[in-house]
Formats: C-alpha cells, sequence, structure tokens
C-alpha cells in the first residue's frame, strides 16, 4: 500500500472497530497486542480529518447479562458494559471530534459483532457518499470479519489494514483473511 495521504481519496471513508479497554491488554477480554494497533489507527485517523473525511468508530456496549457472555451460553467473558471503564475507547486512541460513533451490541436477545448489523451503518455511508471502506480494530476474526463481511455484502469496496488489527488466536485469523479475500476485500499494511 502506498502511503496513507496518497490512499485516502474523496469517496473513502475509515472504520475504527471496537478498540475498547477490555479488548486491550490489562481488560477483560484481552486481544494479544490489541494495544499496538492505537499508533496505527491515529495515523489514518489524523489523515482522515485532514482530508475532511468520516471517521466511524464503533463499540460494544453490552448490558448486563448479554446473551454473548458465558454465564448466558455464550462464548465470552464479560466485557464492554455499558458505562463500564472497560467499554471506554483506549484512551491513546484519538478520537476526533467529528467522529460518527455506532454503538452495538445492545441488544438483549442476540449479539451484533458487525458495525453493519441493525446500526443502519449502510444507510449512513451512502448518504455521505462513501464507496470504499478501511477497516481496522479489534477483533481481526471476531468483529473486525464480520464488518468487512457486511461491508462486502453492501456492495462497498473494502480494505483491511492488517497492520491496524489483531485476532484473538492466529489461527482464527488467518482463517478470517481467507473469508475476507472470499469475499472481495483486499488486505494491505500501512507502508
Amino acid at each position: 500500500m502506498a502511503d496513507i495521504e496518497e490512499t485516502l481519496q474523496r469517496g473513502d471513508a475509515l472504520i475504527i472497530v471496537d478498540v475498547q479497554k477490555d479488548f486491550c491488554p490489562g481488560g477483560a477480554l484481552p486481544i494479544e497486542d490489541g494495544d499496538k494497533v492505537v499508533p496505527i489507527l491515529n495515523r489514518w485517523i489524523n489523515t482522515a480529518i485532514t482530508k475532511e473525511l468520516p471517521v466511524y468508530v464503533s463499540r460494544d456496549w453490552h448490558p448486563l447479562n448479554h446473551p454473548s457472555f458465558k454465564q448466558r451460553g455464550g462464548l465470552w467473558p464479560p466485557h464492554c458494559i455499558q458505562d463500564s471503564d472497560g467499554a471506554r475507547f483506549h484512551p491513546n486512541l484519538q478520537v476526533p471530534e467529528s467522529a460518527i460513533k455506532v454503538t452495538k451490541g445492545v441488544r438483549f436477545d442476540q449479539d451484533q459483532n458487525s458495525t453493519f448489523d441493525q446500526t443502519g451503518l449502510a444507510d449512513q455511508l451512502r448518504n455521505d457518499d462513501v464507496q470504499r471502506l478501511f477497516v481496522g480494530g479489534l477483533a481481526e476474526d471476531v468483529c473486525v470479519l464480520a464488518t468487512v463481511l457486511d461491508g462486502c455484502r453492501e456492495g462497498f469496496e473494502v480494505v483491511l489494514i492488517t497492520d491496524a488489527t489483531r485476532p484473538v488466536t492466529i489461527a482464527a485469523g488467518e482463517e478470517a483473511r481467507k473469508k475476507m479475500r472470499t469475499a472481495g476485500a483486499r488486505l494491505e499494511p500501512t507502508d
């Protein structure tokens, strides 16, 4: 991939998926090296803002006893509980005031891994004349994967920023990348 400044153009948007404290080292559901995506994403954010391109930042915002939690039969320990410290964005992530925040995972009856899942994001992107999405965040093999696949299904050109995401496990990350490529997404590093 070329320099970020040369890459981002009118019609592009940046989607940052769930870079929250609970998904970073020390959190309730830490992704190994999850915090390492922050400085990379900050470079993308700064360039997007300079070029006046939209930035969308998603967050899990789970109610207590969410169906994704193990005690309710889900896969995960409690994490990103509404109004908790762990649900906050990573403190070093430079979320601009102009960022559009997309809140997901709020339903009592199902999980919402994708930033598109019942959020209206696809309509908002079309309203903003977005054609191409650059996606990074956590975790690559769960919410990032679901977001990339839905972005492709919705007809957007999607680029995964490979150095701006981390998987729960290496094997699951490799499988996620295969699924993303099959769906038509491009996978590119920052530089």
